[in-house]
């Protein structure tokens, strides 16, 4: 009978028994015997040696414990055990003494003979180490004893092992294990001892309780189980914060502790006007089809924007303005009303700048930030999805210098635990100057790109009605690549889509910049 088809309350009253006799100091050879405790099994090991044979012990100790009935210990000793044929070699000798043992002194015996006498196998190893050893000698086509009284040592080494689960020659044990009659083995038992509360026998416990016992009273007599306050519970049943929206609070967080307001990010689809258009960028430009652009096919067109402000857009395109010349080409309303799935959420941005450059009161400076998913037409890779996270900040203020900029840049990704910026110029164009903002990545061993900023050009802050001596700072950073880099995650693939596994999600720790 296996322990586990046994309930615990039996082989709790096997282990009281057997302590009643003694210290238990190796489970294994716990018996099936005990008070009440019938079988045809009795006296048989109650479970194997294995260690998930010996686990099945566990809860029944643990109950014992927490009663304070026993004490108890887990013995995980690696010990060297005799492998199928080093066992028949221990009980019957080596291969070498068997042939030996087959021969005598002055009847020789060919090899076939010796096969017969003491099979293949046996002969094949053991005739050439015997051979060796100058135990049997070559007599014509026949083999002699030649060594009248041999040691058979490696029987003896066996011996050592199967008793002592080593040996104190570590070379002999490379060479048995080399030789395949010794291998390896972890053990797995519990050593169990009285505990201060020991009884030979378990009065039952009640966990609860319960109106059963109130209204009979049985309470008052009962034994009630301790409390364990240590235990862990059960985790509950509840939902977890996605990896992107750990990171993305942490962001939030920063912009908060610097003073920033967050835009309201909740138009997914905007029209190229504002997406495009009031940003400078030009309807024929190379620049518009970088962007890789979902256009709605129903509806296709909205002409939801201010006709004054559409106007000074239109004339600073066809005709410049503010400084400028513009584009010199026949703007089209056609083609600034068609709706698009939002690029980038700059075109949030430009609807918040619009609106602070017309509120009642005038200008007053402003800091925005804004962290929301973007679409553009590309190709689904290990690093690239349809659909990402922009993280997105301006700063509106009379006056603003480049320098500004950068020290702003400095400070704020300084927070993340990233410092020694490089910035190179680059081109974009509704900002001059451009930066792409470069760290240092340790892990990869070079400088890698980590964000984009410049200073919005005066040809879309001047239409919106802002006084000429504003100037504002814009940047933004993908949401995905800082995630990435903190999980460990090198397919955005096991980010987002529908392979994620639910696990990592549950069990994604929290980030601190």
């Amino acid at each position: 009978m296996a322990a586990t088809s046994l309930p615990s309350e039996t082989l709790q009253a096997i282990v009281l028994h057997a302590l009643s006799l003694g210290p238990i100091t190796d489970t294994r050879e716990l018996s099936l015997a005990g008070p009440g405790v019938a079988s045809p099994a009795s006296g048989h090991p109650i479970v194997g040696p294995e260690p998930e044979q010996q686990l099945a012990l566990k809860g029944a100790l643990d109950s014992l414990l927490l009663r304070e009935m026993i004490t108890y210990t887990s013995e995980n000793p690696e010990l060297h055990v005799l492998t199928a044929e080093g066992q028949a070699i221990a009980q019957n000798g080596s291969h070498e003494f068997l042939v030996w043992e087959a021969l005598s002194p002055d009847a020789p015996l060919t090899a076939k003979e010796i096969e017969a006498k003491v099979g293949k196998d046996v002969a094949k190893i053991g005739q050439g180490k015997a051979m060796k050893n100058k135990w049997i000698e070559k007599k014509g086509d026949g083999f002699l004893r030649k060594e009248a009284a041999p040691v058979d040592e490696t029987k003896a080494q066996l011996l050592t092992v199967k008793t002592s689960g080593a040996h104190p020659t570590a070379t002999v044990l490379a060479d048995l294990r080399k030789r395949k009659l010794v291998e390896k083995k972890k053990l797995f038992y519990y050593k169990v001892a009285k505990g201060p509360n020991y009884s030979a026998t378990a009065e039952k416990q009640e966990a609860e309780l319960t109106v059963e016992l109130l209204a009979s009273g049985d309470w008052e007599k009962a034994s009630f189980k301790k409390y364990n306050f240590n235990a862990e519970g059960v985790p509950p049943a509840a939902g977890a914060l996605h990896p992107l929206m750990k990171v993305r609070e942490e962001f939030r967080n920063i912009f908060f502790e610097m003073g920033f307001t967050e835009m309201p990010t909740n138009r997914f689809v905007e029209s190229s006007f504002w997406n495009f258009d009031a940003l400078f960028v030009p309807q024929q430009h190379p620049a518009r089809e970088m962007q890789d652009t979902f256009y709605l096919k129903d509806p296709v067109a909205s002409t939801t924007f201010p006709e004054d402000y559409y106007e000074r857009v239109k004339t600073v395109h066809e005709v410049g303005g503010f400084g400028s010349t513009g584009y010199k080409y026949p703007f089209s309303k056609d083609e600034t009303s068609r709706l698009v799935l939002r690029t980038h959420t700059t075109s949030v941005s430009t609807a918040m700048l619009y609106e602070i450059a017309n509120q009642p009161g005038g200008f007053k400076p402003a800091k925005l930030f804004s962290i929301d998913r973007v679409f553009r037409n590309e190709a689904v890779d290990a690093t690239h999805l349809a659909e990402f996270h922009q993280v997105e900040g301006v700063i509106a203020d009379y006056n603003l210098t480049l320098a500004d900029l950068i020290g702003f840049l400095e400070q704020f990704f300084a927070k993340m635990g990233i410092t020694g910026l490089r910035f190179k110029p680059a081109y974009n164009p509704y900002t001059e100057p451009s930066l792409e903002i470069f760290s240092y990545h340790q892990g990869l061993g070079k400088w890698v790109e980590i964000g984009n900023s410049g200073m919005f050009r005066p040809e879309m802050l001047e239409p919106m009605g802002l006084p000429p001596d504003v100037r504002v700072h814009g940047w933004g950073l993908s949401l995905e690549r800082p995630t990435m880099i903190r999980y460990g995650i090198s397919n955005i693939r096991d980010l987002l889509g529908h392979k994620v596994p639910l696990e990592m999600i549950e069990k994604s720790a929290a980030v601190r910049f």
